[in-house]
């Protein structure tokens, strides 16, 4: 019989959940993955920008956010929007958020990205090595194109400070963005430039869980789909076991890796996690044959906040950050929005006909920087508040928690992801 090292239950099917199970089955323990939904990459995983965008990982908290509080708070068509609400844990989130906003704490949580994001780079192609799993991945670089000479002056302040962290990106004019994606000639006229980097990749983030899904099976993997989770069991201040549909899972340790869940799963343990859904949206629509309007790089409109990805034999359009609402359901008028600037912006690329609209909770941090190790609950650990960069951080962060479980350094400061709950 084999022998395992401990019994690990991973709350979380999704892509932070599959690649925690697969980095800890590595090390030798006995891992099951509970979720209550019935297929894994049913949240946030399901239809991401599908970028995994190394080295574009600013914060949402930035110099200039604050000023635009007020519009997002007021005008529900905004690219991202707040929700009013008295709700305690939502308005201490958006006091954090604000604190947060400063040029030193952006700076300092960009370094903590950049750090997390060149592991979890790493981490992918060692997994990728082992598993190889298809899911539409390549490296076709990715170029954020500005709209005013002052949003293209910040781009450039912040390519430069991610220079000094070992990024490499280079800022284009507007012609320079046209001669190498020629695709944009619809919307040169808004273009002031655009901040290039060349190996960004791209792949399917549910085609990934679902390949993880099948490569975990045969290591012992245990998934307990469909299984709703009801109550932590605790005893003598240690959680012992979780009631769930499915019954009650007794493990040494487990792991929360719900996304958006994870904030108020770890309230039913006593545990305050700074975790706050962020709706997001997105839609899938197949490349018209023959066609050759369509980008060759992933696109990032950062006036609009909109990303373009193109991903198989289709473009993934993303776009639009809704804080506040616990509620994933998709609005029409945000879906009609994409499709619109989808259009407009790649006339003629894609048969808009059969779109594919998604809307999802990305499990979002003050600072954006996730939280990952133990909880004050010693069993308790943590993977979650990846935000819209779960797709990217997803295996660095695997690989974080399962060297913290095993004793391991880290090759990242570990202190700097640590929950404070």
């Amino acid at each position: 019989m084999r022998q395992w090292l401990m019994r690990i239950v991973v709350i979380g099917a999704g892509i932070v959940g599959l690649t925690s199970a697969w980095w800890l089955a590595r090390d030798g323990h006995a891992v099951t993955v509970i979720d209550r939904a019935e297929a894994v990459a049913q949240g946030a995983s399901f239809a991401n920008g599908a970028q995994l965008s190394y080295s574009y990982v600013a914060p949402l908290a930035a110099p200039g956010v604050v000023q635009q509080v007020p519009g997002w708070l007021l005008r529900g068509d905004s690219p991202v929007h707040l929700r009013a609400s008295v709700n305690p844990a939502y308005l201490r989130w958006l006091l954090a958020f604000l604190a947060a906003c400063s040029a030193n704490a952006s700076d300092a949580a960009t370094a903590k990205l950049l750090a997390l994001s060149a592991l979890s780079r790493a981490s992918l192609t060692e997994m990728l090595a082992a598993t190889p799993v298809d899911f539409a991945h390549r490296r076709n670089g990715k170029l954020v194109v500005q709209g005013s000479a002052a949003a293209m002056a910040s781009a450039e302040r912040q390519m430069r400070l991610q220079a000094t962290l070992g990024s490499r990106q280079q800022a284009l004019s507007r012609a320079a963005c046209l001669e190498i994606e020629p695709s944009l000639a619809a919307i040169a006229p808004r273009i002031a430039g655009g901040i290039l980097t060349p190996d960004e990749e791209v792949g399917d983030c549910r085609l990934l869980c679902e390949g993880l899904h099948r490569a975990l099976l045969p290591l012992g993997v245990r998934f307990l789909l469909g299984a709703e989770m009801r109550r932590p069991v605790l005893r003598g201040g240690r959680l012992v076991a979780l009631l769930t549909s499915a019954g009650e899972i007794e493990a040494e340790r487990f792991v929360l890796a719900a996304g958006a869940q994870s904030g108020a799963l770890a309230r039913l343990a006593g545990i305050a996690l700074p975790v706050q859904p962020l709706r997001g949206y997105s839609i899938t629509a197949q490349l018209r044959a023959g066609s050759n309007r369509a980008p060759i790089r992933s696109i990032t409109d950062a006036a609009r906040k909109i990303v373009y990805a193109p991903v198989g034999g289709a473009l993934r359009v993303a776009g639009f950050a809704e804080l506040g609402g616990a509620q994933a359901e998709a609005k029409p008028q945000r879906i009609a929005a994409l499709a619109a600037a989808l259009e407009a912006t790649f006339p003629g690329a894609c048969d808009l006909d059969g779109l594919q609209p998604w809307a999802g909770l990305r499990p979002a941090t003050p600072t954006s920087l996730p939280l990952i190790g133990p909880t004050r609950l010693a069993n308790l650990w943590v993977n979650a508040g990846q935000g819209a960069l779960g797709f990217t951080l997803a295996a660095g962060s695997a690989r974080l928690l399962a060297d913290l479980l095993a004793g391991r350094t880290p090759s990242v400061a570990a202190a700097d992801y640590a929950p404070r709950g």
